[in-house]
């Protein structure tokens, strides 16, 4: 079946997929989860919660114990041939021969991808172009997680497996990566991405998903995942007015003259604040007020999770 007769349905699909190693390890534990055509989906999860395991299950490296899972309408492992050349892989490490130049790699992979773009195109794509005739092992790290990327990108995958694609790249480095993510949605491109910075799926993932011990607990957009978890307000009194002054319907924890209020109402509460402290001529030095961020929820539903298992989490 070529790409023009697929099925227009999403263009990943995992049903109760599981999936085991030696000794009786349960890595993956009835994950279900479906990823839109063109949609950017991040998988998210502390160490150990079963990412790679899921995500090499989804390239097709490996057949899941029980369950389905469906790349562009077939099975990634009993259907890889058809799979393969539509898909491109960035993994967290190339293992790249280090003699060759950035050039010499990408023409020795293009000799064993379907449709590769031309070398300087690839190398272009990915701000390399001007190290073409560098040797791997002279690149810094950030330029071979770039060279991983244009490897990944060669073949002009309909689906692109991102796994920590920004690792080593200063903060530069990673700003020009997401511009050209965003550009690959743009253009249509399924993206799956899992990484550990929380700012990265945060600003990129129309969707996003996060996993807890081979089981997926969340799912849903940024705003979606964070919207259950109270917002906050920062400040500093000034010497002589007492945490206690506050409004009593502001739930305040103060450290010293730094106080937080969390509050499921930002709005209704800081205008209760300022108000406050207008009327009362109090100064709210350092005054920062904004809804949870993806890295608190991410951190609260991990320990939630875990205190459920009846793990204490400090």
């Amino acid at each position: 079946m070529t790409s023009d007769e697929t099925p227009q349905g999403p263009a990943i699909e995992v049903d109760g997929v599981r999936r085991s190693y030696a000794g009786g390890f349960e890595a993956v534990t009835g994950v279900s989860f479906s990823v839109a055509r063109g949609e950017l989906f991040a998988l998210l999860g502390t160490n150990g919660a079963g990412k790679t395991s899921t995500v090499e299950l989804l390239e097709g490296l490996a057949r899941p114990d029980s369950g389905a899972i469906r790349v562009l309408g077939h099975d990634p492992y009993a259907d890889r041939a058809a799979v393969r050349p539509r898909i491109g892989v960035m993994l967290q490490e190339g293992g790249f021969p280090s003699d060759l130049t950035a050039a010499e790699t990408v023409r020795m992979w293009a000799g064993c991808t379907s449709g590769a773009r031309p070398t300087a195109e690839a190398l272009e794509l990915v701000g390399l172009g001007h190290r073409a005739g560098v040797r791997v092992k002279q690149l810094s790290g950030g330029e071979r997680r770039r060279l991983d990327l244009a490897l990944a990108l060669l073949g002009r995958p309909e689906v692109l497996f991102l796994d920590e694609p920004t690792t080593g790249l200063d903060a530069e480095g990673r700003r020009d990566t997401w511009e050209l993510v965003r550009r690959l949605k743009e253009d249509g491109i399924t993206v799956l991405l899992t990484t550990h910075y929380l700012e990265e799926a945060e600003a990129l993932a129309d969707r996003l998903a996060i996993m807890h011990r081979g089981r997926i607990v969340t799912t849903g957009s940024t705003a979606e995942v964070t919207a259950a978890r109270p917002a906050r307000i920062r400040f500093e009194l000034p010497a002589g007015v007492a945490p206690g002054h506050l409004p009593l319907g502001l739930r305040a924890a103060a450290e010293g003259r730094r106080v937080e209020i969390r509050t499921d109402r930002l709005q209704e509460s800081l205008t209760e604040l300022l108000c406050w402290a207008a009327e009362s001529n109090v100064p709210l030095t350092g005054l920062d007020a904004r809804s949870a961020s993806l890295e608190e929820a991410f951190l609260d539903i991990a320990k939630s999770a875990a205190e459920a298992e009846g793990v204490t989490v400090s």
